[in-house]
């Protein structure tokens, strides 16, 4: 572990040199990329996070991977790293961009969870859920799935006492191992009404409990930010034919709708909250590849609020800046939804009455976007960082949000 240290340090100090050099102006992608270089297509400033030893992805867009630094060191982010010997979770210094490995390596490592409190990362390995602690780098077992209940968890409550996930079936999951390409396994899962489980798993003690049943596919599970007791979770299958995003108090189990369908063919999703957790966001779409906004639902009153966009602005992705003013989308190519002519671009969104002002900050034609981009807002909200493979493999950028000096 000692070696491996030392050569990611290493690495990053390069990384470090090279940026210091002048950036200039190129094409993003296509071929390998300087550390730090300026977008010709939109003017901002480019920067690798991650040395390239390998394939580095980042988090899933609502899951959180940052933690504050500690005495002026810099805020960390967690991110996953595979190369021959399987994968593993690391970390890197946004201020210095220096690595170090946080885990070791795993066949296959999943349901990353980061606690900003107490500086654990949850994650599952297998059928075993561990909590590594960043500073001090020591592991413990929460909990070791059954055999007959091969759960995934997704996600941690706002006091870090809890942790959700979903099961489903053992009819859904053969599905799953038969077509595993999405396209195959959707429709399949949907349309066979299988018994799905919500379940939360104690922290500390390691008990499982069962919250919620429902013969249905359950999934997309989320805890507030800032309500312990408020578990987020979605309908999934064909968005056009589900009511897909509800809540549920893990509690009392009260269960409630958040936004409800009303115009034929009309889609919800990719739904998460503010940070304040007093509103949920979602991709909205009346009716399917038509009309396109993002909208929010206060959490208390169901009131909804709506942001228009156009068709090369849509997302896969989106998130909003911990200020929370400012949104960002990480666009999407001819393939998917929207069917956008001119949408692979990482996007910054600026409310301007119930429309986006939408900035281009990336060109992500070189992009592949079966790897979706998944932006996250820095700490600090100057930076949005993704994932890409316009050089050819698997890393982590970040693009500044002020347009670089000319």
């Amino acid at each position: 572990m000692k070696s491996t240290r030392l050569y990611l340090l290493l690495s990053a100090g390069l990384l470090l040199a090279t940026g210091t050099q002048a950036q200039t102006k190129q094409e993003t992608g296509g071929k390998p990329m300087p550390a730090d270089w300026i977008d010709q297509d939109t003017g901002h400033k480019v920067m690798r996070l991650t040395p390239t030893d390998g394939g580095n992805g980042s988090f899933y867009f609502h899951n959180n991977p940052f933690l504050k630094g500690k005495a002026g060191e810099g805020d960390k982010m967690v991110y996953y790293h595979t190369d021959e010997r399987g994968k593993q979770l690391r970390l890197v210094n946004l201020k210095t961009r220096q690595v170090e490995p946080l885990t070791r390596y795993f066949t296959k490592v999943s349901g990353e969870i980061v606690a900003p409190k107490g500086r654990d990362v949850f994650y599952q390995a297998q059928d075993t859920v561990y909590a590594t602690n960043v500073d001090t780098k020591k592991t413990r077992r929460i909990y070791v799935f059954p055999k007959d209940f091969p759960g995934n968890i997704t996600s941690l409550n706002a006091n870090e006492t809890t942790i959700a996930g979903a099961l489903g079936g053992k009819e859904a999951r053969e599905i799953l191992r038969k077509y595993p390409a999405k396209s195959d396994f959707f429709n399949r899962i949907y349309d066979a009404k299988v018994e799905h489980i919500l379940f939360t798993i104690d922290a500390k003690t390691g008990k499982r409990t069962d919250i919620y049943k429902e013969n249905t596919w359950l999934g997309h599970v989320q805890f507030s930010p800032t309500d312990p007791d408020l578990l987020m979770y979605c309908h999934e299958g064909p968005w056009h034919k589900v009511d897909r995003i509800w809540h549920i108090n893990i509690k009392t189990k009260q269960n409630k709708l958040v936004h409800k369908r009303t115009v034929e063919g009309e889609i919800a999703g990719h739904e998460f909250f503010s940070p304040d957790g007093k509103t949920v966001w979602f991709d909205l779409q009346k009716p399917r590849s038509v009309t396109f906004y993002l909208a929010g639902a206060e959490v208390k009153t169901g009131k909804e609020k709506l942001y228009q966009m156009d068709r090369n602005e849509w997302s896969i992705h989106f998130n909003i800046s911990p200020d929370q003013k400012l949104f960002a989308g990480d666009g999407g190519d001819a393939g998917q939804v929207a069917k956008a002519p001119d949408g692979m671009w990482i996007y910054l969104f600026r409310p301007e009455g119930d429309k986006f002002k939408s900035e281009r900050l990336v060109n992500m034609k070189h992009h592949g976007y079966k790897l979706e981009p998944n932006v996250h807002f820095s700490p600090d909200g100057k930076w949005i960082i993704f994932r890409a493979n316009f050089e050819g493999q698997e890393q982590v950028y970040a693009v500044e949000i002020a347009k670089a000096a000319s």
